[in-house]
């Protein structure tokens, strides 16, 4: 009978680490919902995201990298690639129409000598609510005219590959990230932009090579270590070229 009073308490004592850990992890996520759900009413764009660190820019720009999580995702990960002029402008969960908002804030008013805009993961999964093709086109479009107007070359990134999303299941992804890139592919080669093709570093078969994701979505590091050479071409190309024009 002792015996099994004193493997029950070694079993509790061992198991209340991790009911503690886990009561912590969803409250994180419960405090960070709310959050979201509150910003959605008061700063939809989350301008307030980067405002001071906008600010505080000293010195010339050579780049911003501007999107969703996989952009924020690298500047987390893998914080030396971004370095001196370097700057990243992504935030997890946003669609090109919150990123066309904070665009000005963002990246115009950085003065940077280019721009890679990565969007569209988002707006497929309709993460702001039901955005058609051409809707998501239109934005991209507003940023790179926006762009090209205060001389800022652009990078056009591709959007990486997923055969599925985990937040939204059952949805087809696979022909609509691969029709999105057909249309950035070309609307690069039309206006003078440069095109970042991670899709084909990064692919196996319509999905993320395994090695490369912790989610089938998001890059890991050794996921941005293979997308690190991809953007470092695009970079050298687009500082070397003019700043492009409309179509």
């Amino acid at each position: 009978m002792k015996k099994t009073i004193v493997a029950l308490l070694l079993a509790a004592l061992t198991a209340a680490p991790a009911l503690a850990q886990t009561a912590t992890d969803a409250q994180r996520k419960a405090q960070a919902e709310r959050e979201a759900e509150e910003r959605l009413h008061t700063d939809w764009a989350w301008l307030g995201r980067y405002r001071d660190a906008d600010a505080a820019v000293r010195g010339p720009v050579s780049v911003v990298f501007i999107g969703d999580s996989i952009t924020q995702g690298w500047y987390d990960m893998m914080p030396a690639f971004f370095v001196a002029g370097r700057l990243g402008r992504g935030i997890g969960g946003q669609t090109t129409p919150q990123m066309l908002l904070r665009f000005r804030q963002d990246v115009v008013d950085l003065h940077p000598a280019a721009v890679q805009i990565m969007g569209g993961t988002n707006d497929i999964a309709g993460n702001t609510g039901p955005l058609t093709p051409e809707q998501t086109k239109a934005n991209i479009m507003s940023m790179a005219d926006l762009a090209r107007a205060n001389g800022i070359r652009v990078i056009l990134a591709s959007i990486p590959p997923a055969a599925r999303f985990p937040w939204r299941p059952g949805l087809e992804t696979t022909n609509k990230i691969a029709a999105m890139n057909a249309w950035l592919k070309d609307y690069a080669a039309r206006t003078g932009a440069t095109y970042a093709d991670y899709w084909s570093a990064l692919h196996d078969g319509a999905a993320l090579r395994a090695a490369l994701t912790y989610d089938g979505v998001h890059p890991n590091k050794g996921g941005y270590a293979v997308m690190a050479p991809v953007a470092d071409a695009a970079i050298r190309a687009a500082l070397a070229g003019p700043v492009g024009h409309r179509p």
